[in-house]
């Protein structure tokens, strides 16, 4: 399929330059020069299953690629077990939606390790998943791919060693590799191209060439706190806080990558996911 840019939910434009339907994302992405999009649902999931078919027959007619952030507050590794098995009801909603969408992948957050030890967080997160790995298959949804995502503050789940952890649950996981959680909650640890590299590798070693090369990503500049990691999401404009998107682009071309990658940027994540397809396209124009 190659590899896709797009934005997590709309940016500041969608509304500013008249779009204001569902609908009317994927003639707005085209415009901003994208092929992908995720639709947020972190507050629920809250699309009946006619919107999101409407707007998956838009987006194909288009070639977007469509995939969907589950709500916040799943929490996989809850010490409540009632909360860990709302968790997995709450990832059904999503993979319905996604399926209606036409879409296959649904990103999640593992939740906290604050309560217990960060082993005893990762053991809950493991079962969740492979209880919801059962119900989704029990649902029809054995296509649906979960995303286990690199979270950006140092009190969650979700280390890139962490979520290569829980991406072992199944093989149909991928890694939802957030470089800027990563930078955040590594209080800038994203420095050198070997920085980079550490990440690709790790994944490859973990879970195999093919993996890496589907892999997810959310990609923005975000401001962390020496204290407790990830503080806010930033814009390409920010000039004092990562990561860098260049090194991603050269390791996917080395690589062979074609993943998809979504931009999280604070109100202009379409534009500066278009930069991050340009920065992509120049590279690979100049390597060939």
């Amino acid at each position: 399929m190659g590899i896709r840019f797009g934005p997590a939910g709309n940016s500041d434009s969608f509304a500013a330059l008249g779009y204001k339907k569902n609908t009317d994302i994927p003639a707005y992405l085209v415009k901003m020069g994208l092929n992908a999009y995720e639709y947020q649902c972190g507050r629920g999931v809250k699309i009946s299953d006619a919107s999101a078919s409407e707007l998956g027959a838009k987006a194909r007619e288009q070639d977007i690629q469509l995939s969907l952030h589950a709500p916040y507050y799943i929490s996989l590794s809850s010490v409540e077990e009632e909360k860990r098995n709302a968790s997995i009801g709450y990832i059904l909603q999503s993979a319905r939606a996604v399926n209606a969408m036409g879409g296959t992948r649904v990103i999640i957050h593992s939740g906290s390790a604050s309560q217990i030890s960060r082993e005893q967080a990762l053991s809950y997160a493991k079962d969740t998943l492979q209880n919801a790995v059962k119900a989704l298959d029990e649902h029809g949804y054995s296509h649906i791919r979960l995303c286990p995502e690199v979270m950006g503050k140092i009190n969650q789940l979700g280390t890139l060693e962490e979520v290569i952890e829980l991406c072992r649950v199944d093989e149909r996981f991928i890694p939802c590799i957030d470089f800027g959680h990563y930078n955040a909650r590594t209080l800038g640890g994203l420095k050198t191209f070997e920085d980079y590299q550490f990440i690709f590798d790790s994944i490859e070693n973990a879970l195999g060439l093919e993996r890496l090369r589907e892999f997810h990503s959310h990609f923005s500049k975000i401001e962390y706190t020496q204290n407790g990691g990830e503080k806010r999401h930033l814009t390409f404009a920010d000039e004092v806080f990562g990561p860098s998107f260049e090194p991603v682009a050269e390791l996917i071309l080395k690589k062979g990558c074609s993943p998809t990658i979504i931009c999280e940027s604070d109100g202009t994540q379409a534009e500066d996911a278009k930069i991050m397809s340009d920065i992509y396209e120049a590279m690979n124009v100049k390597r060939n």
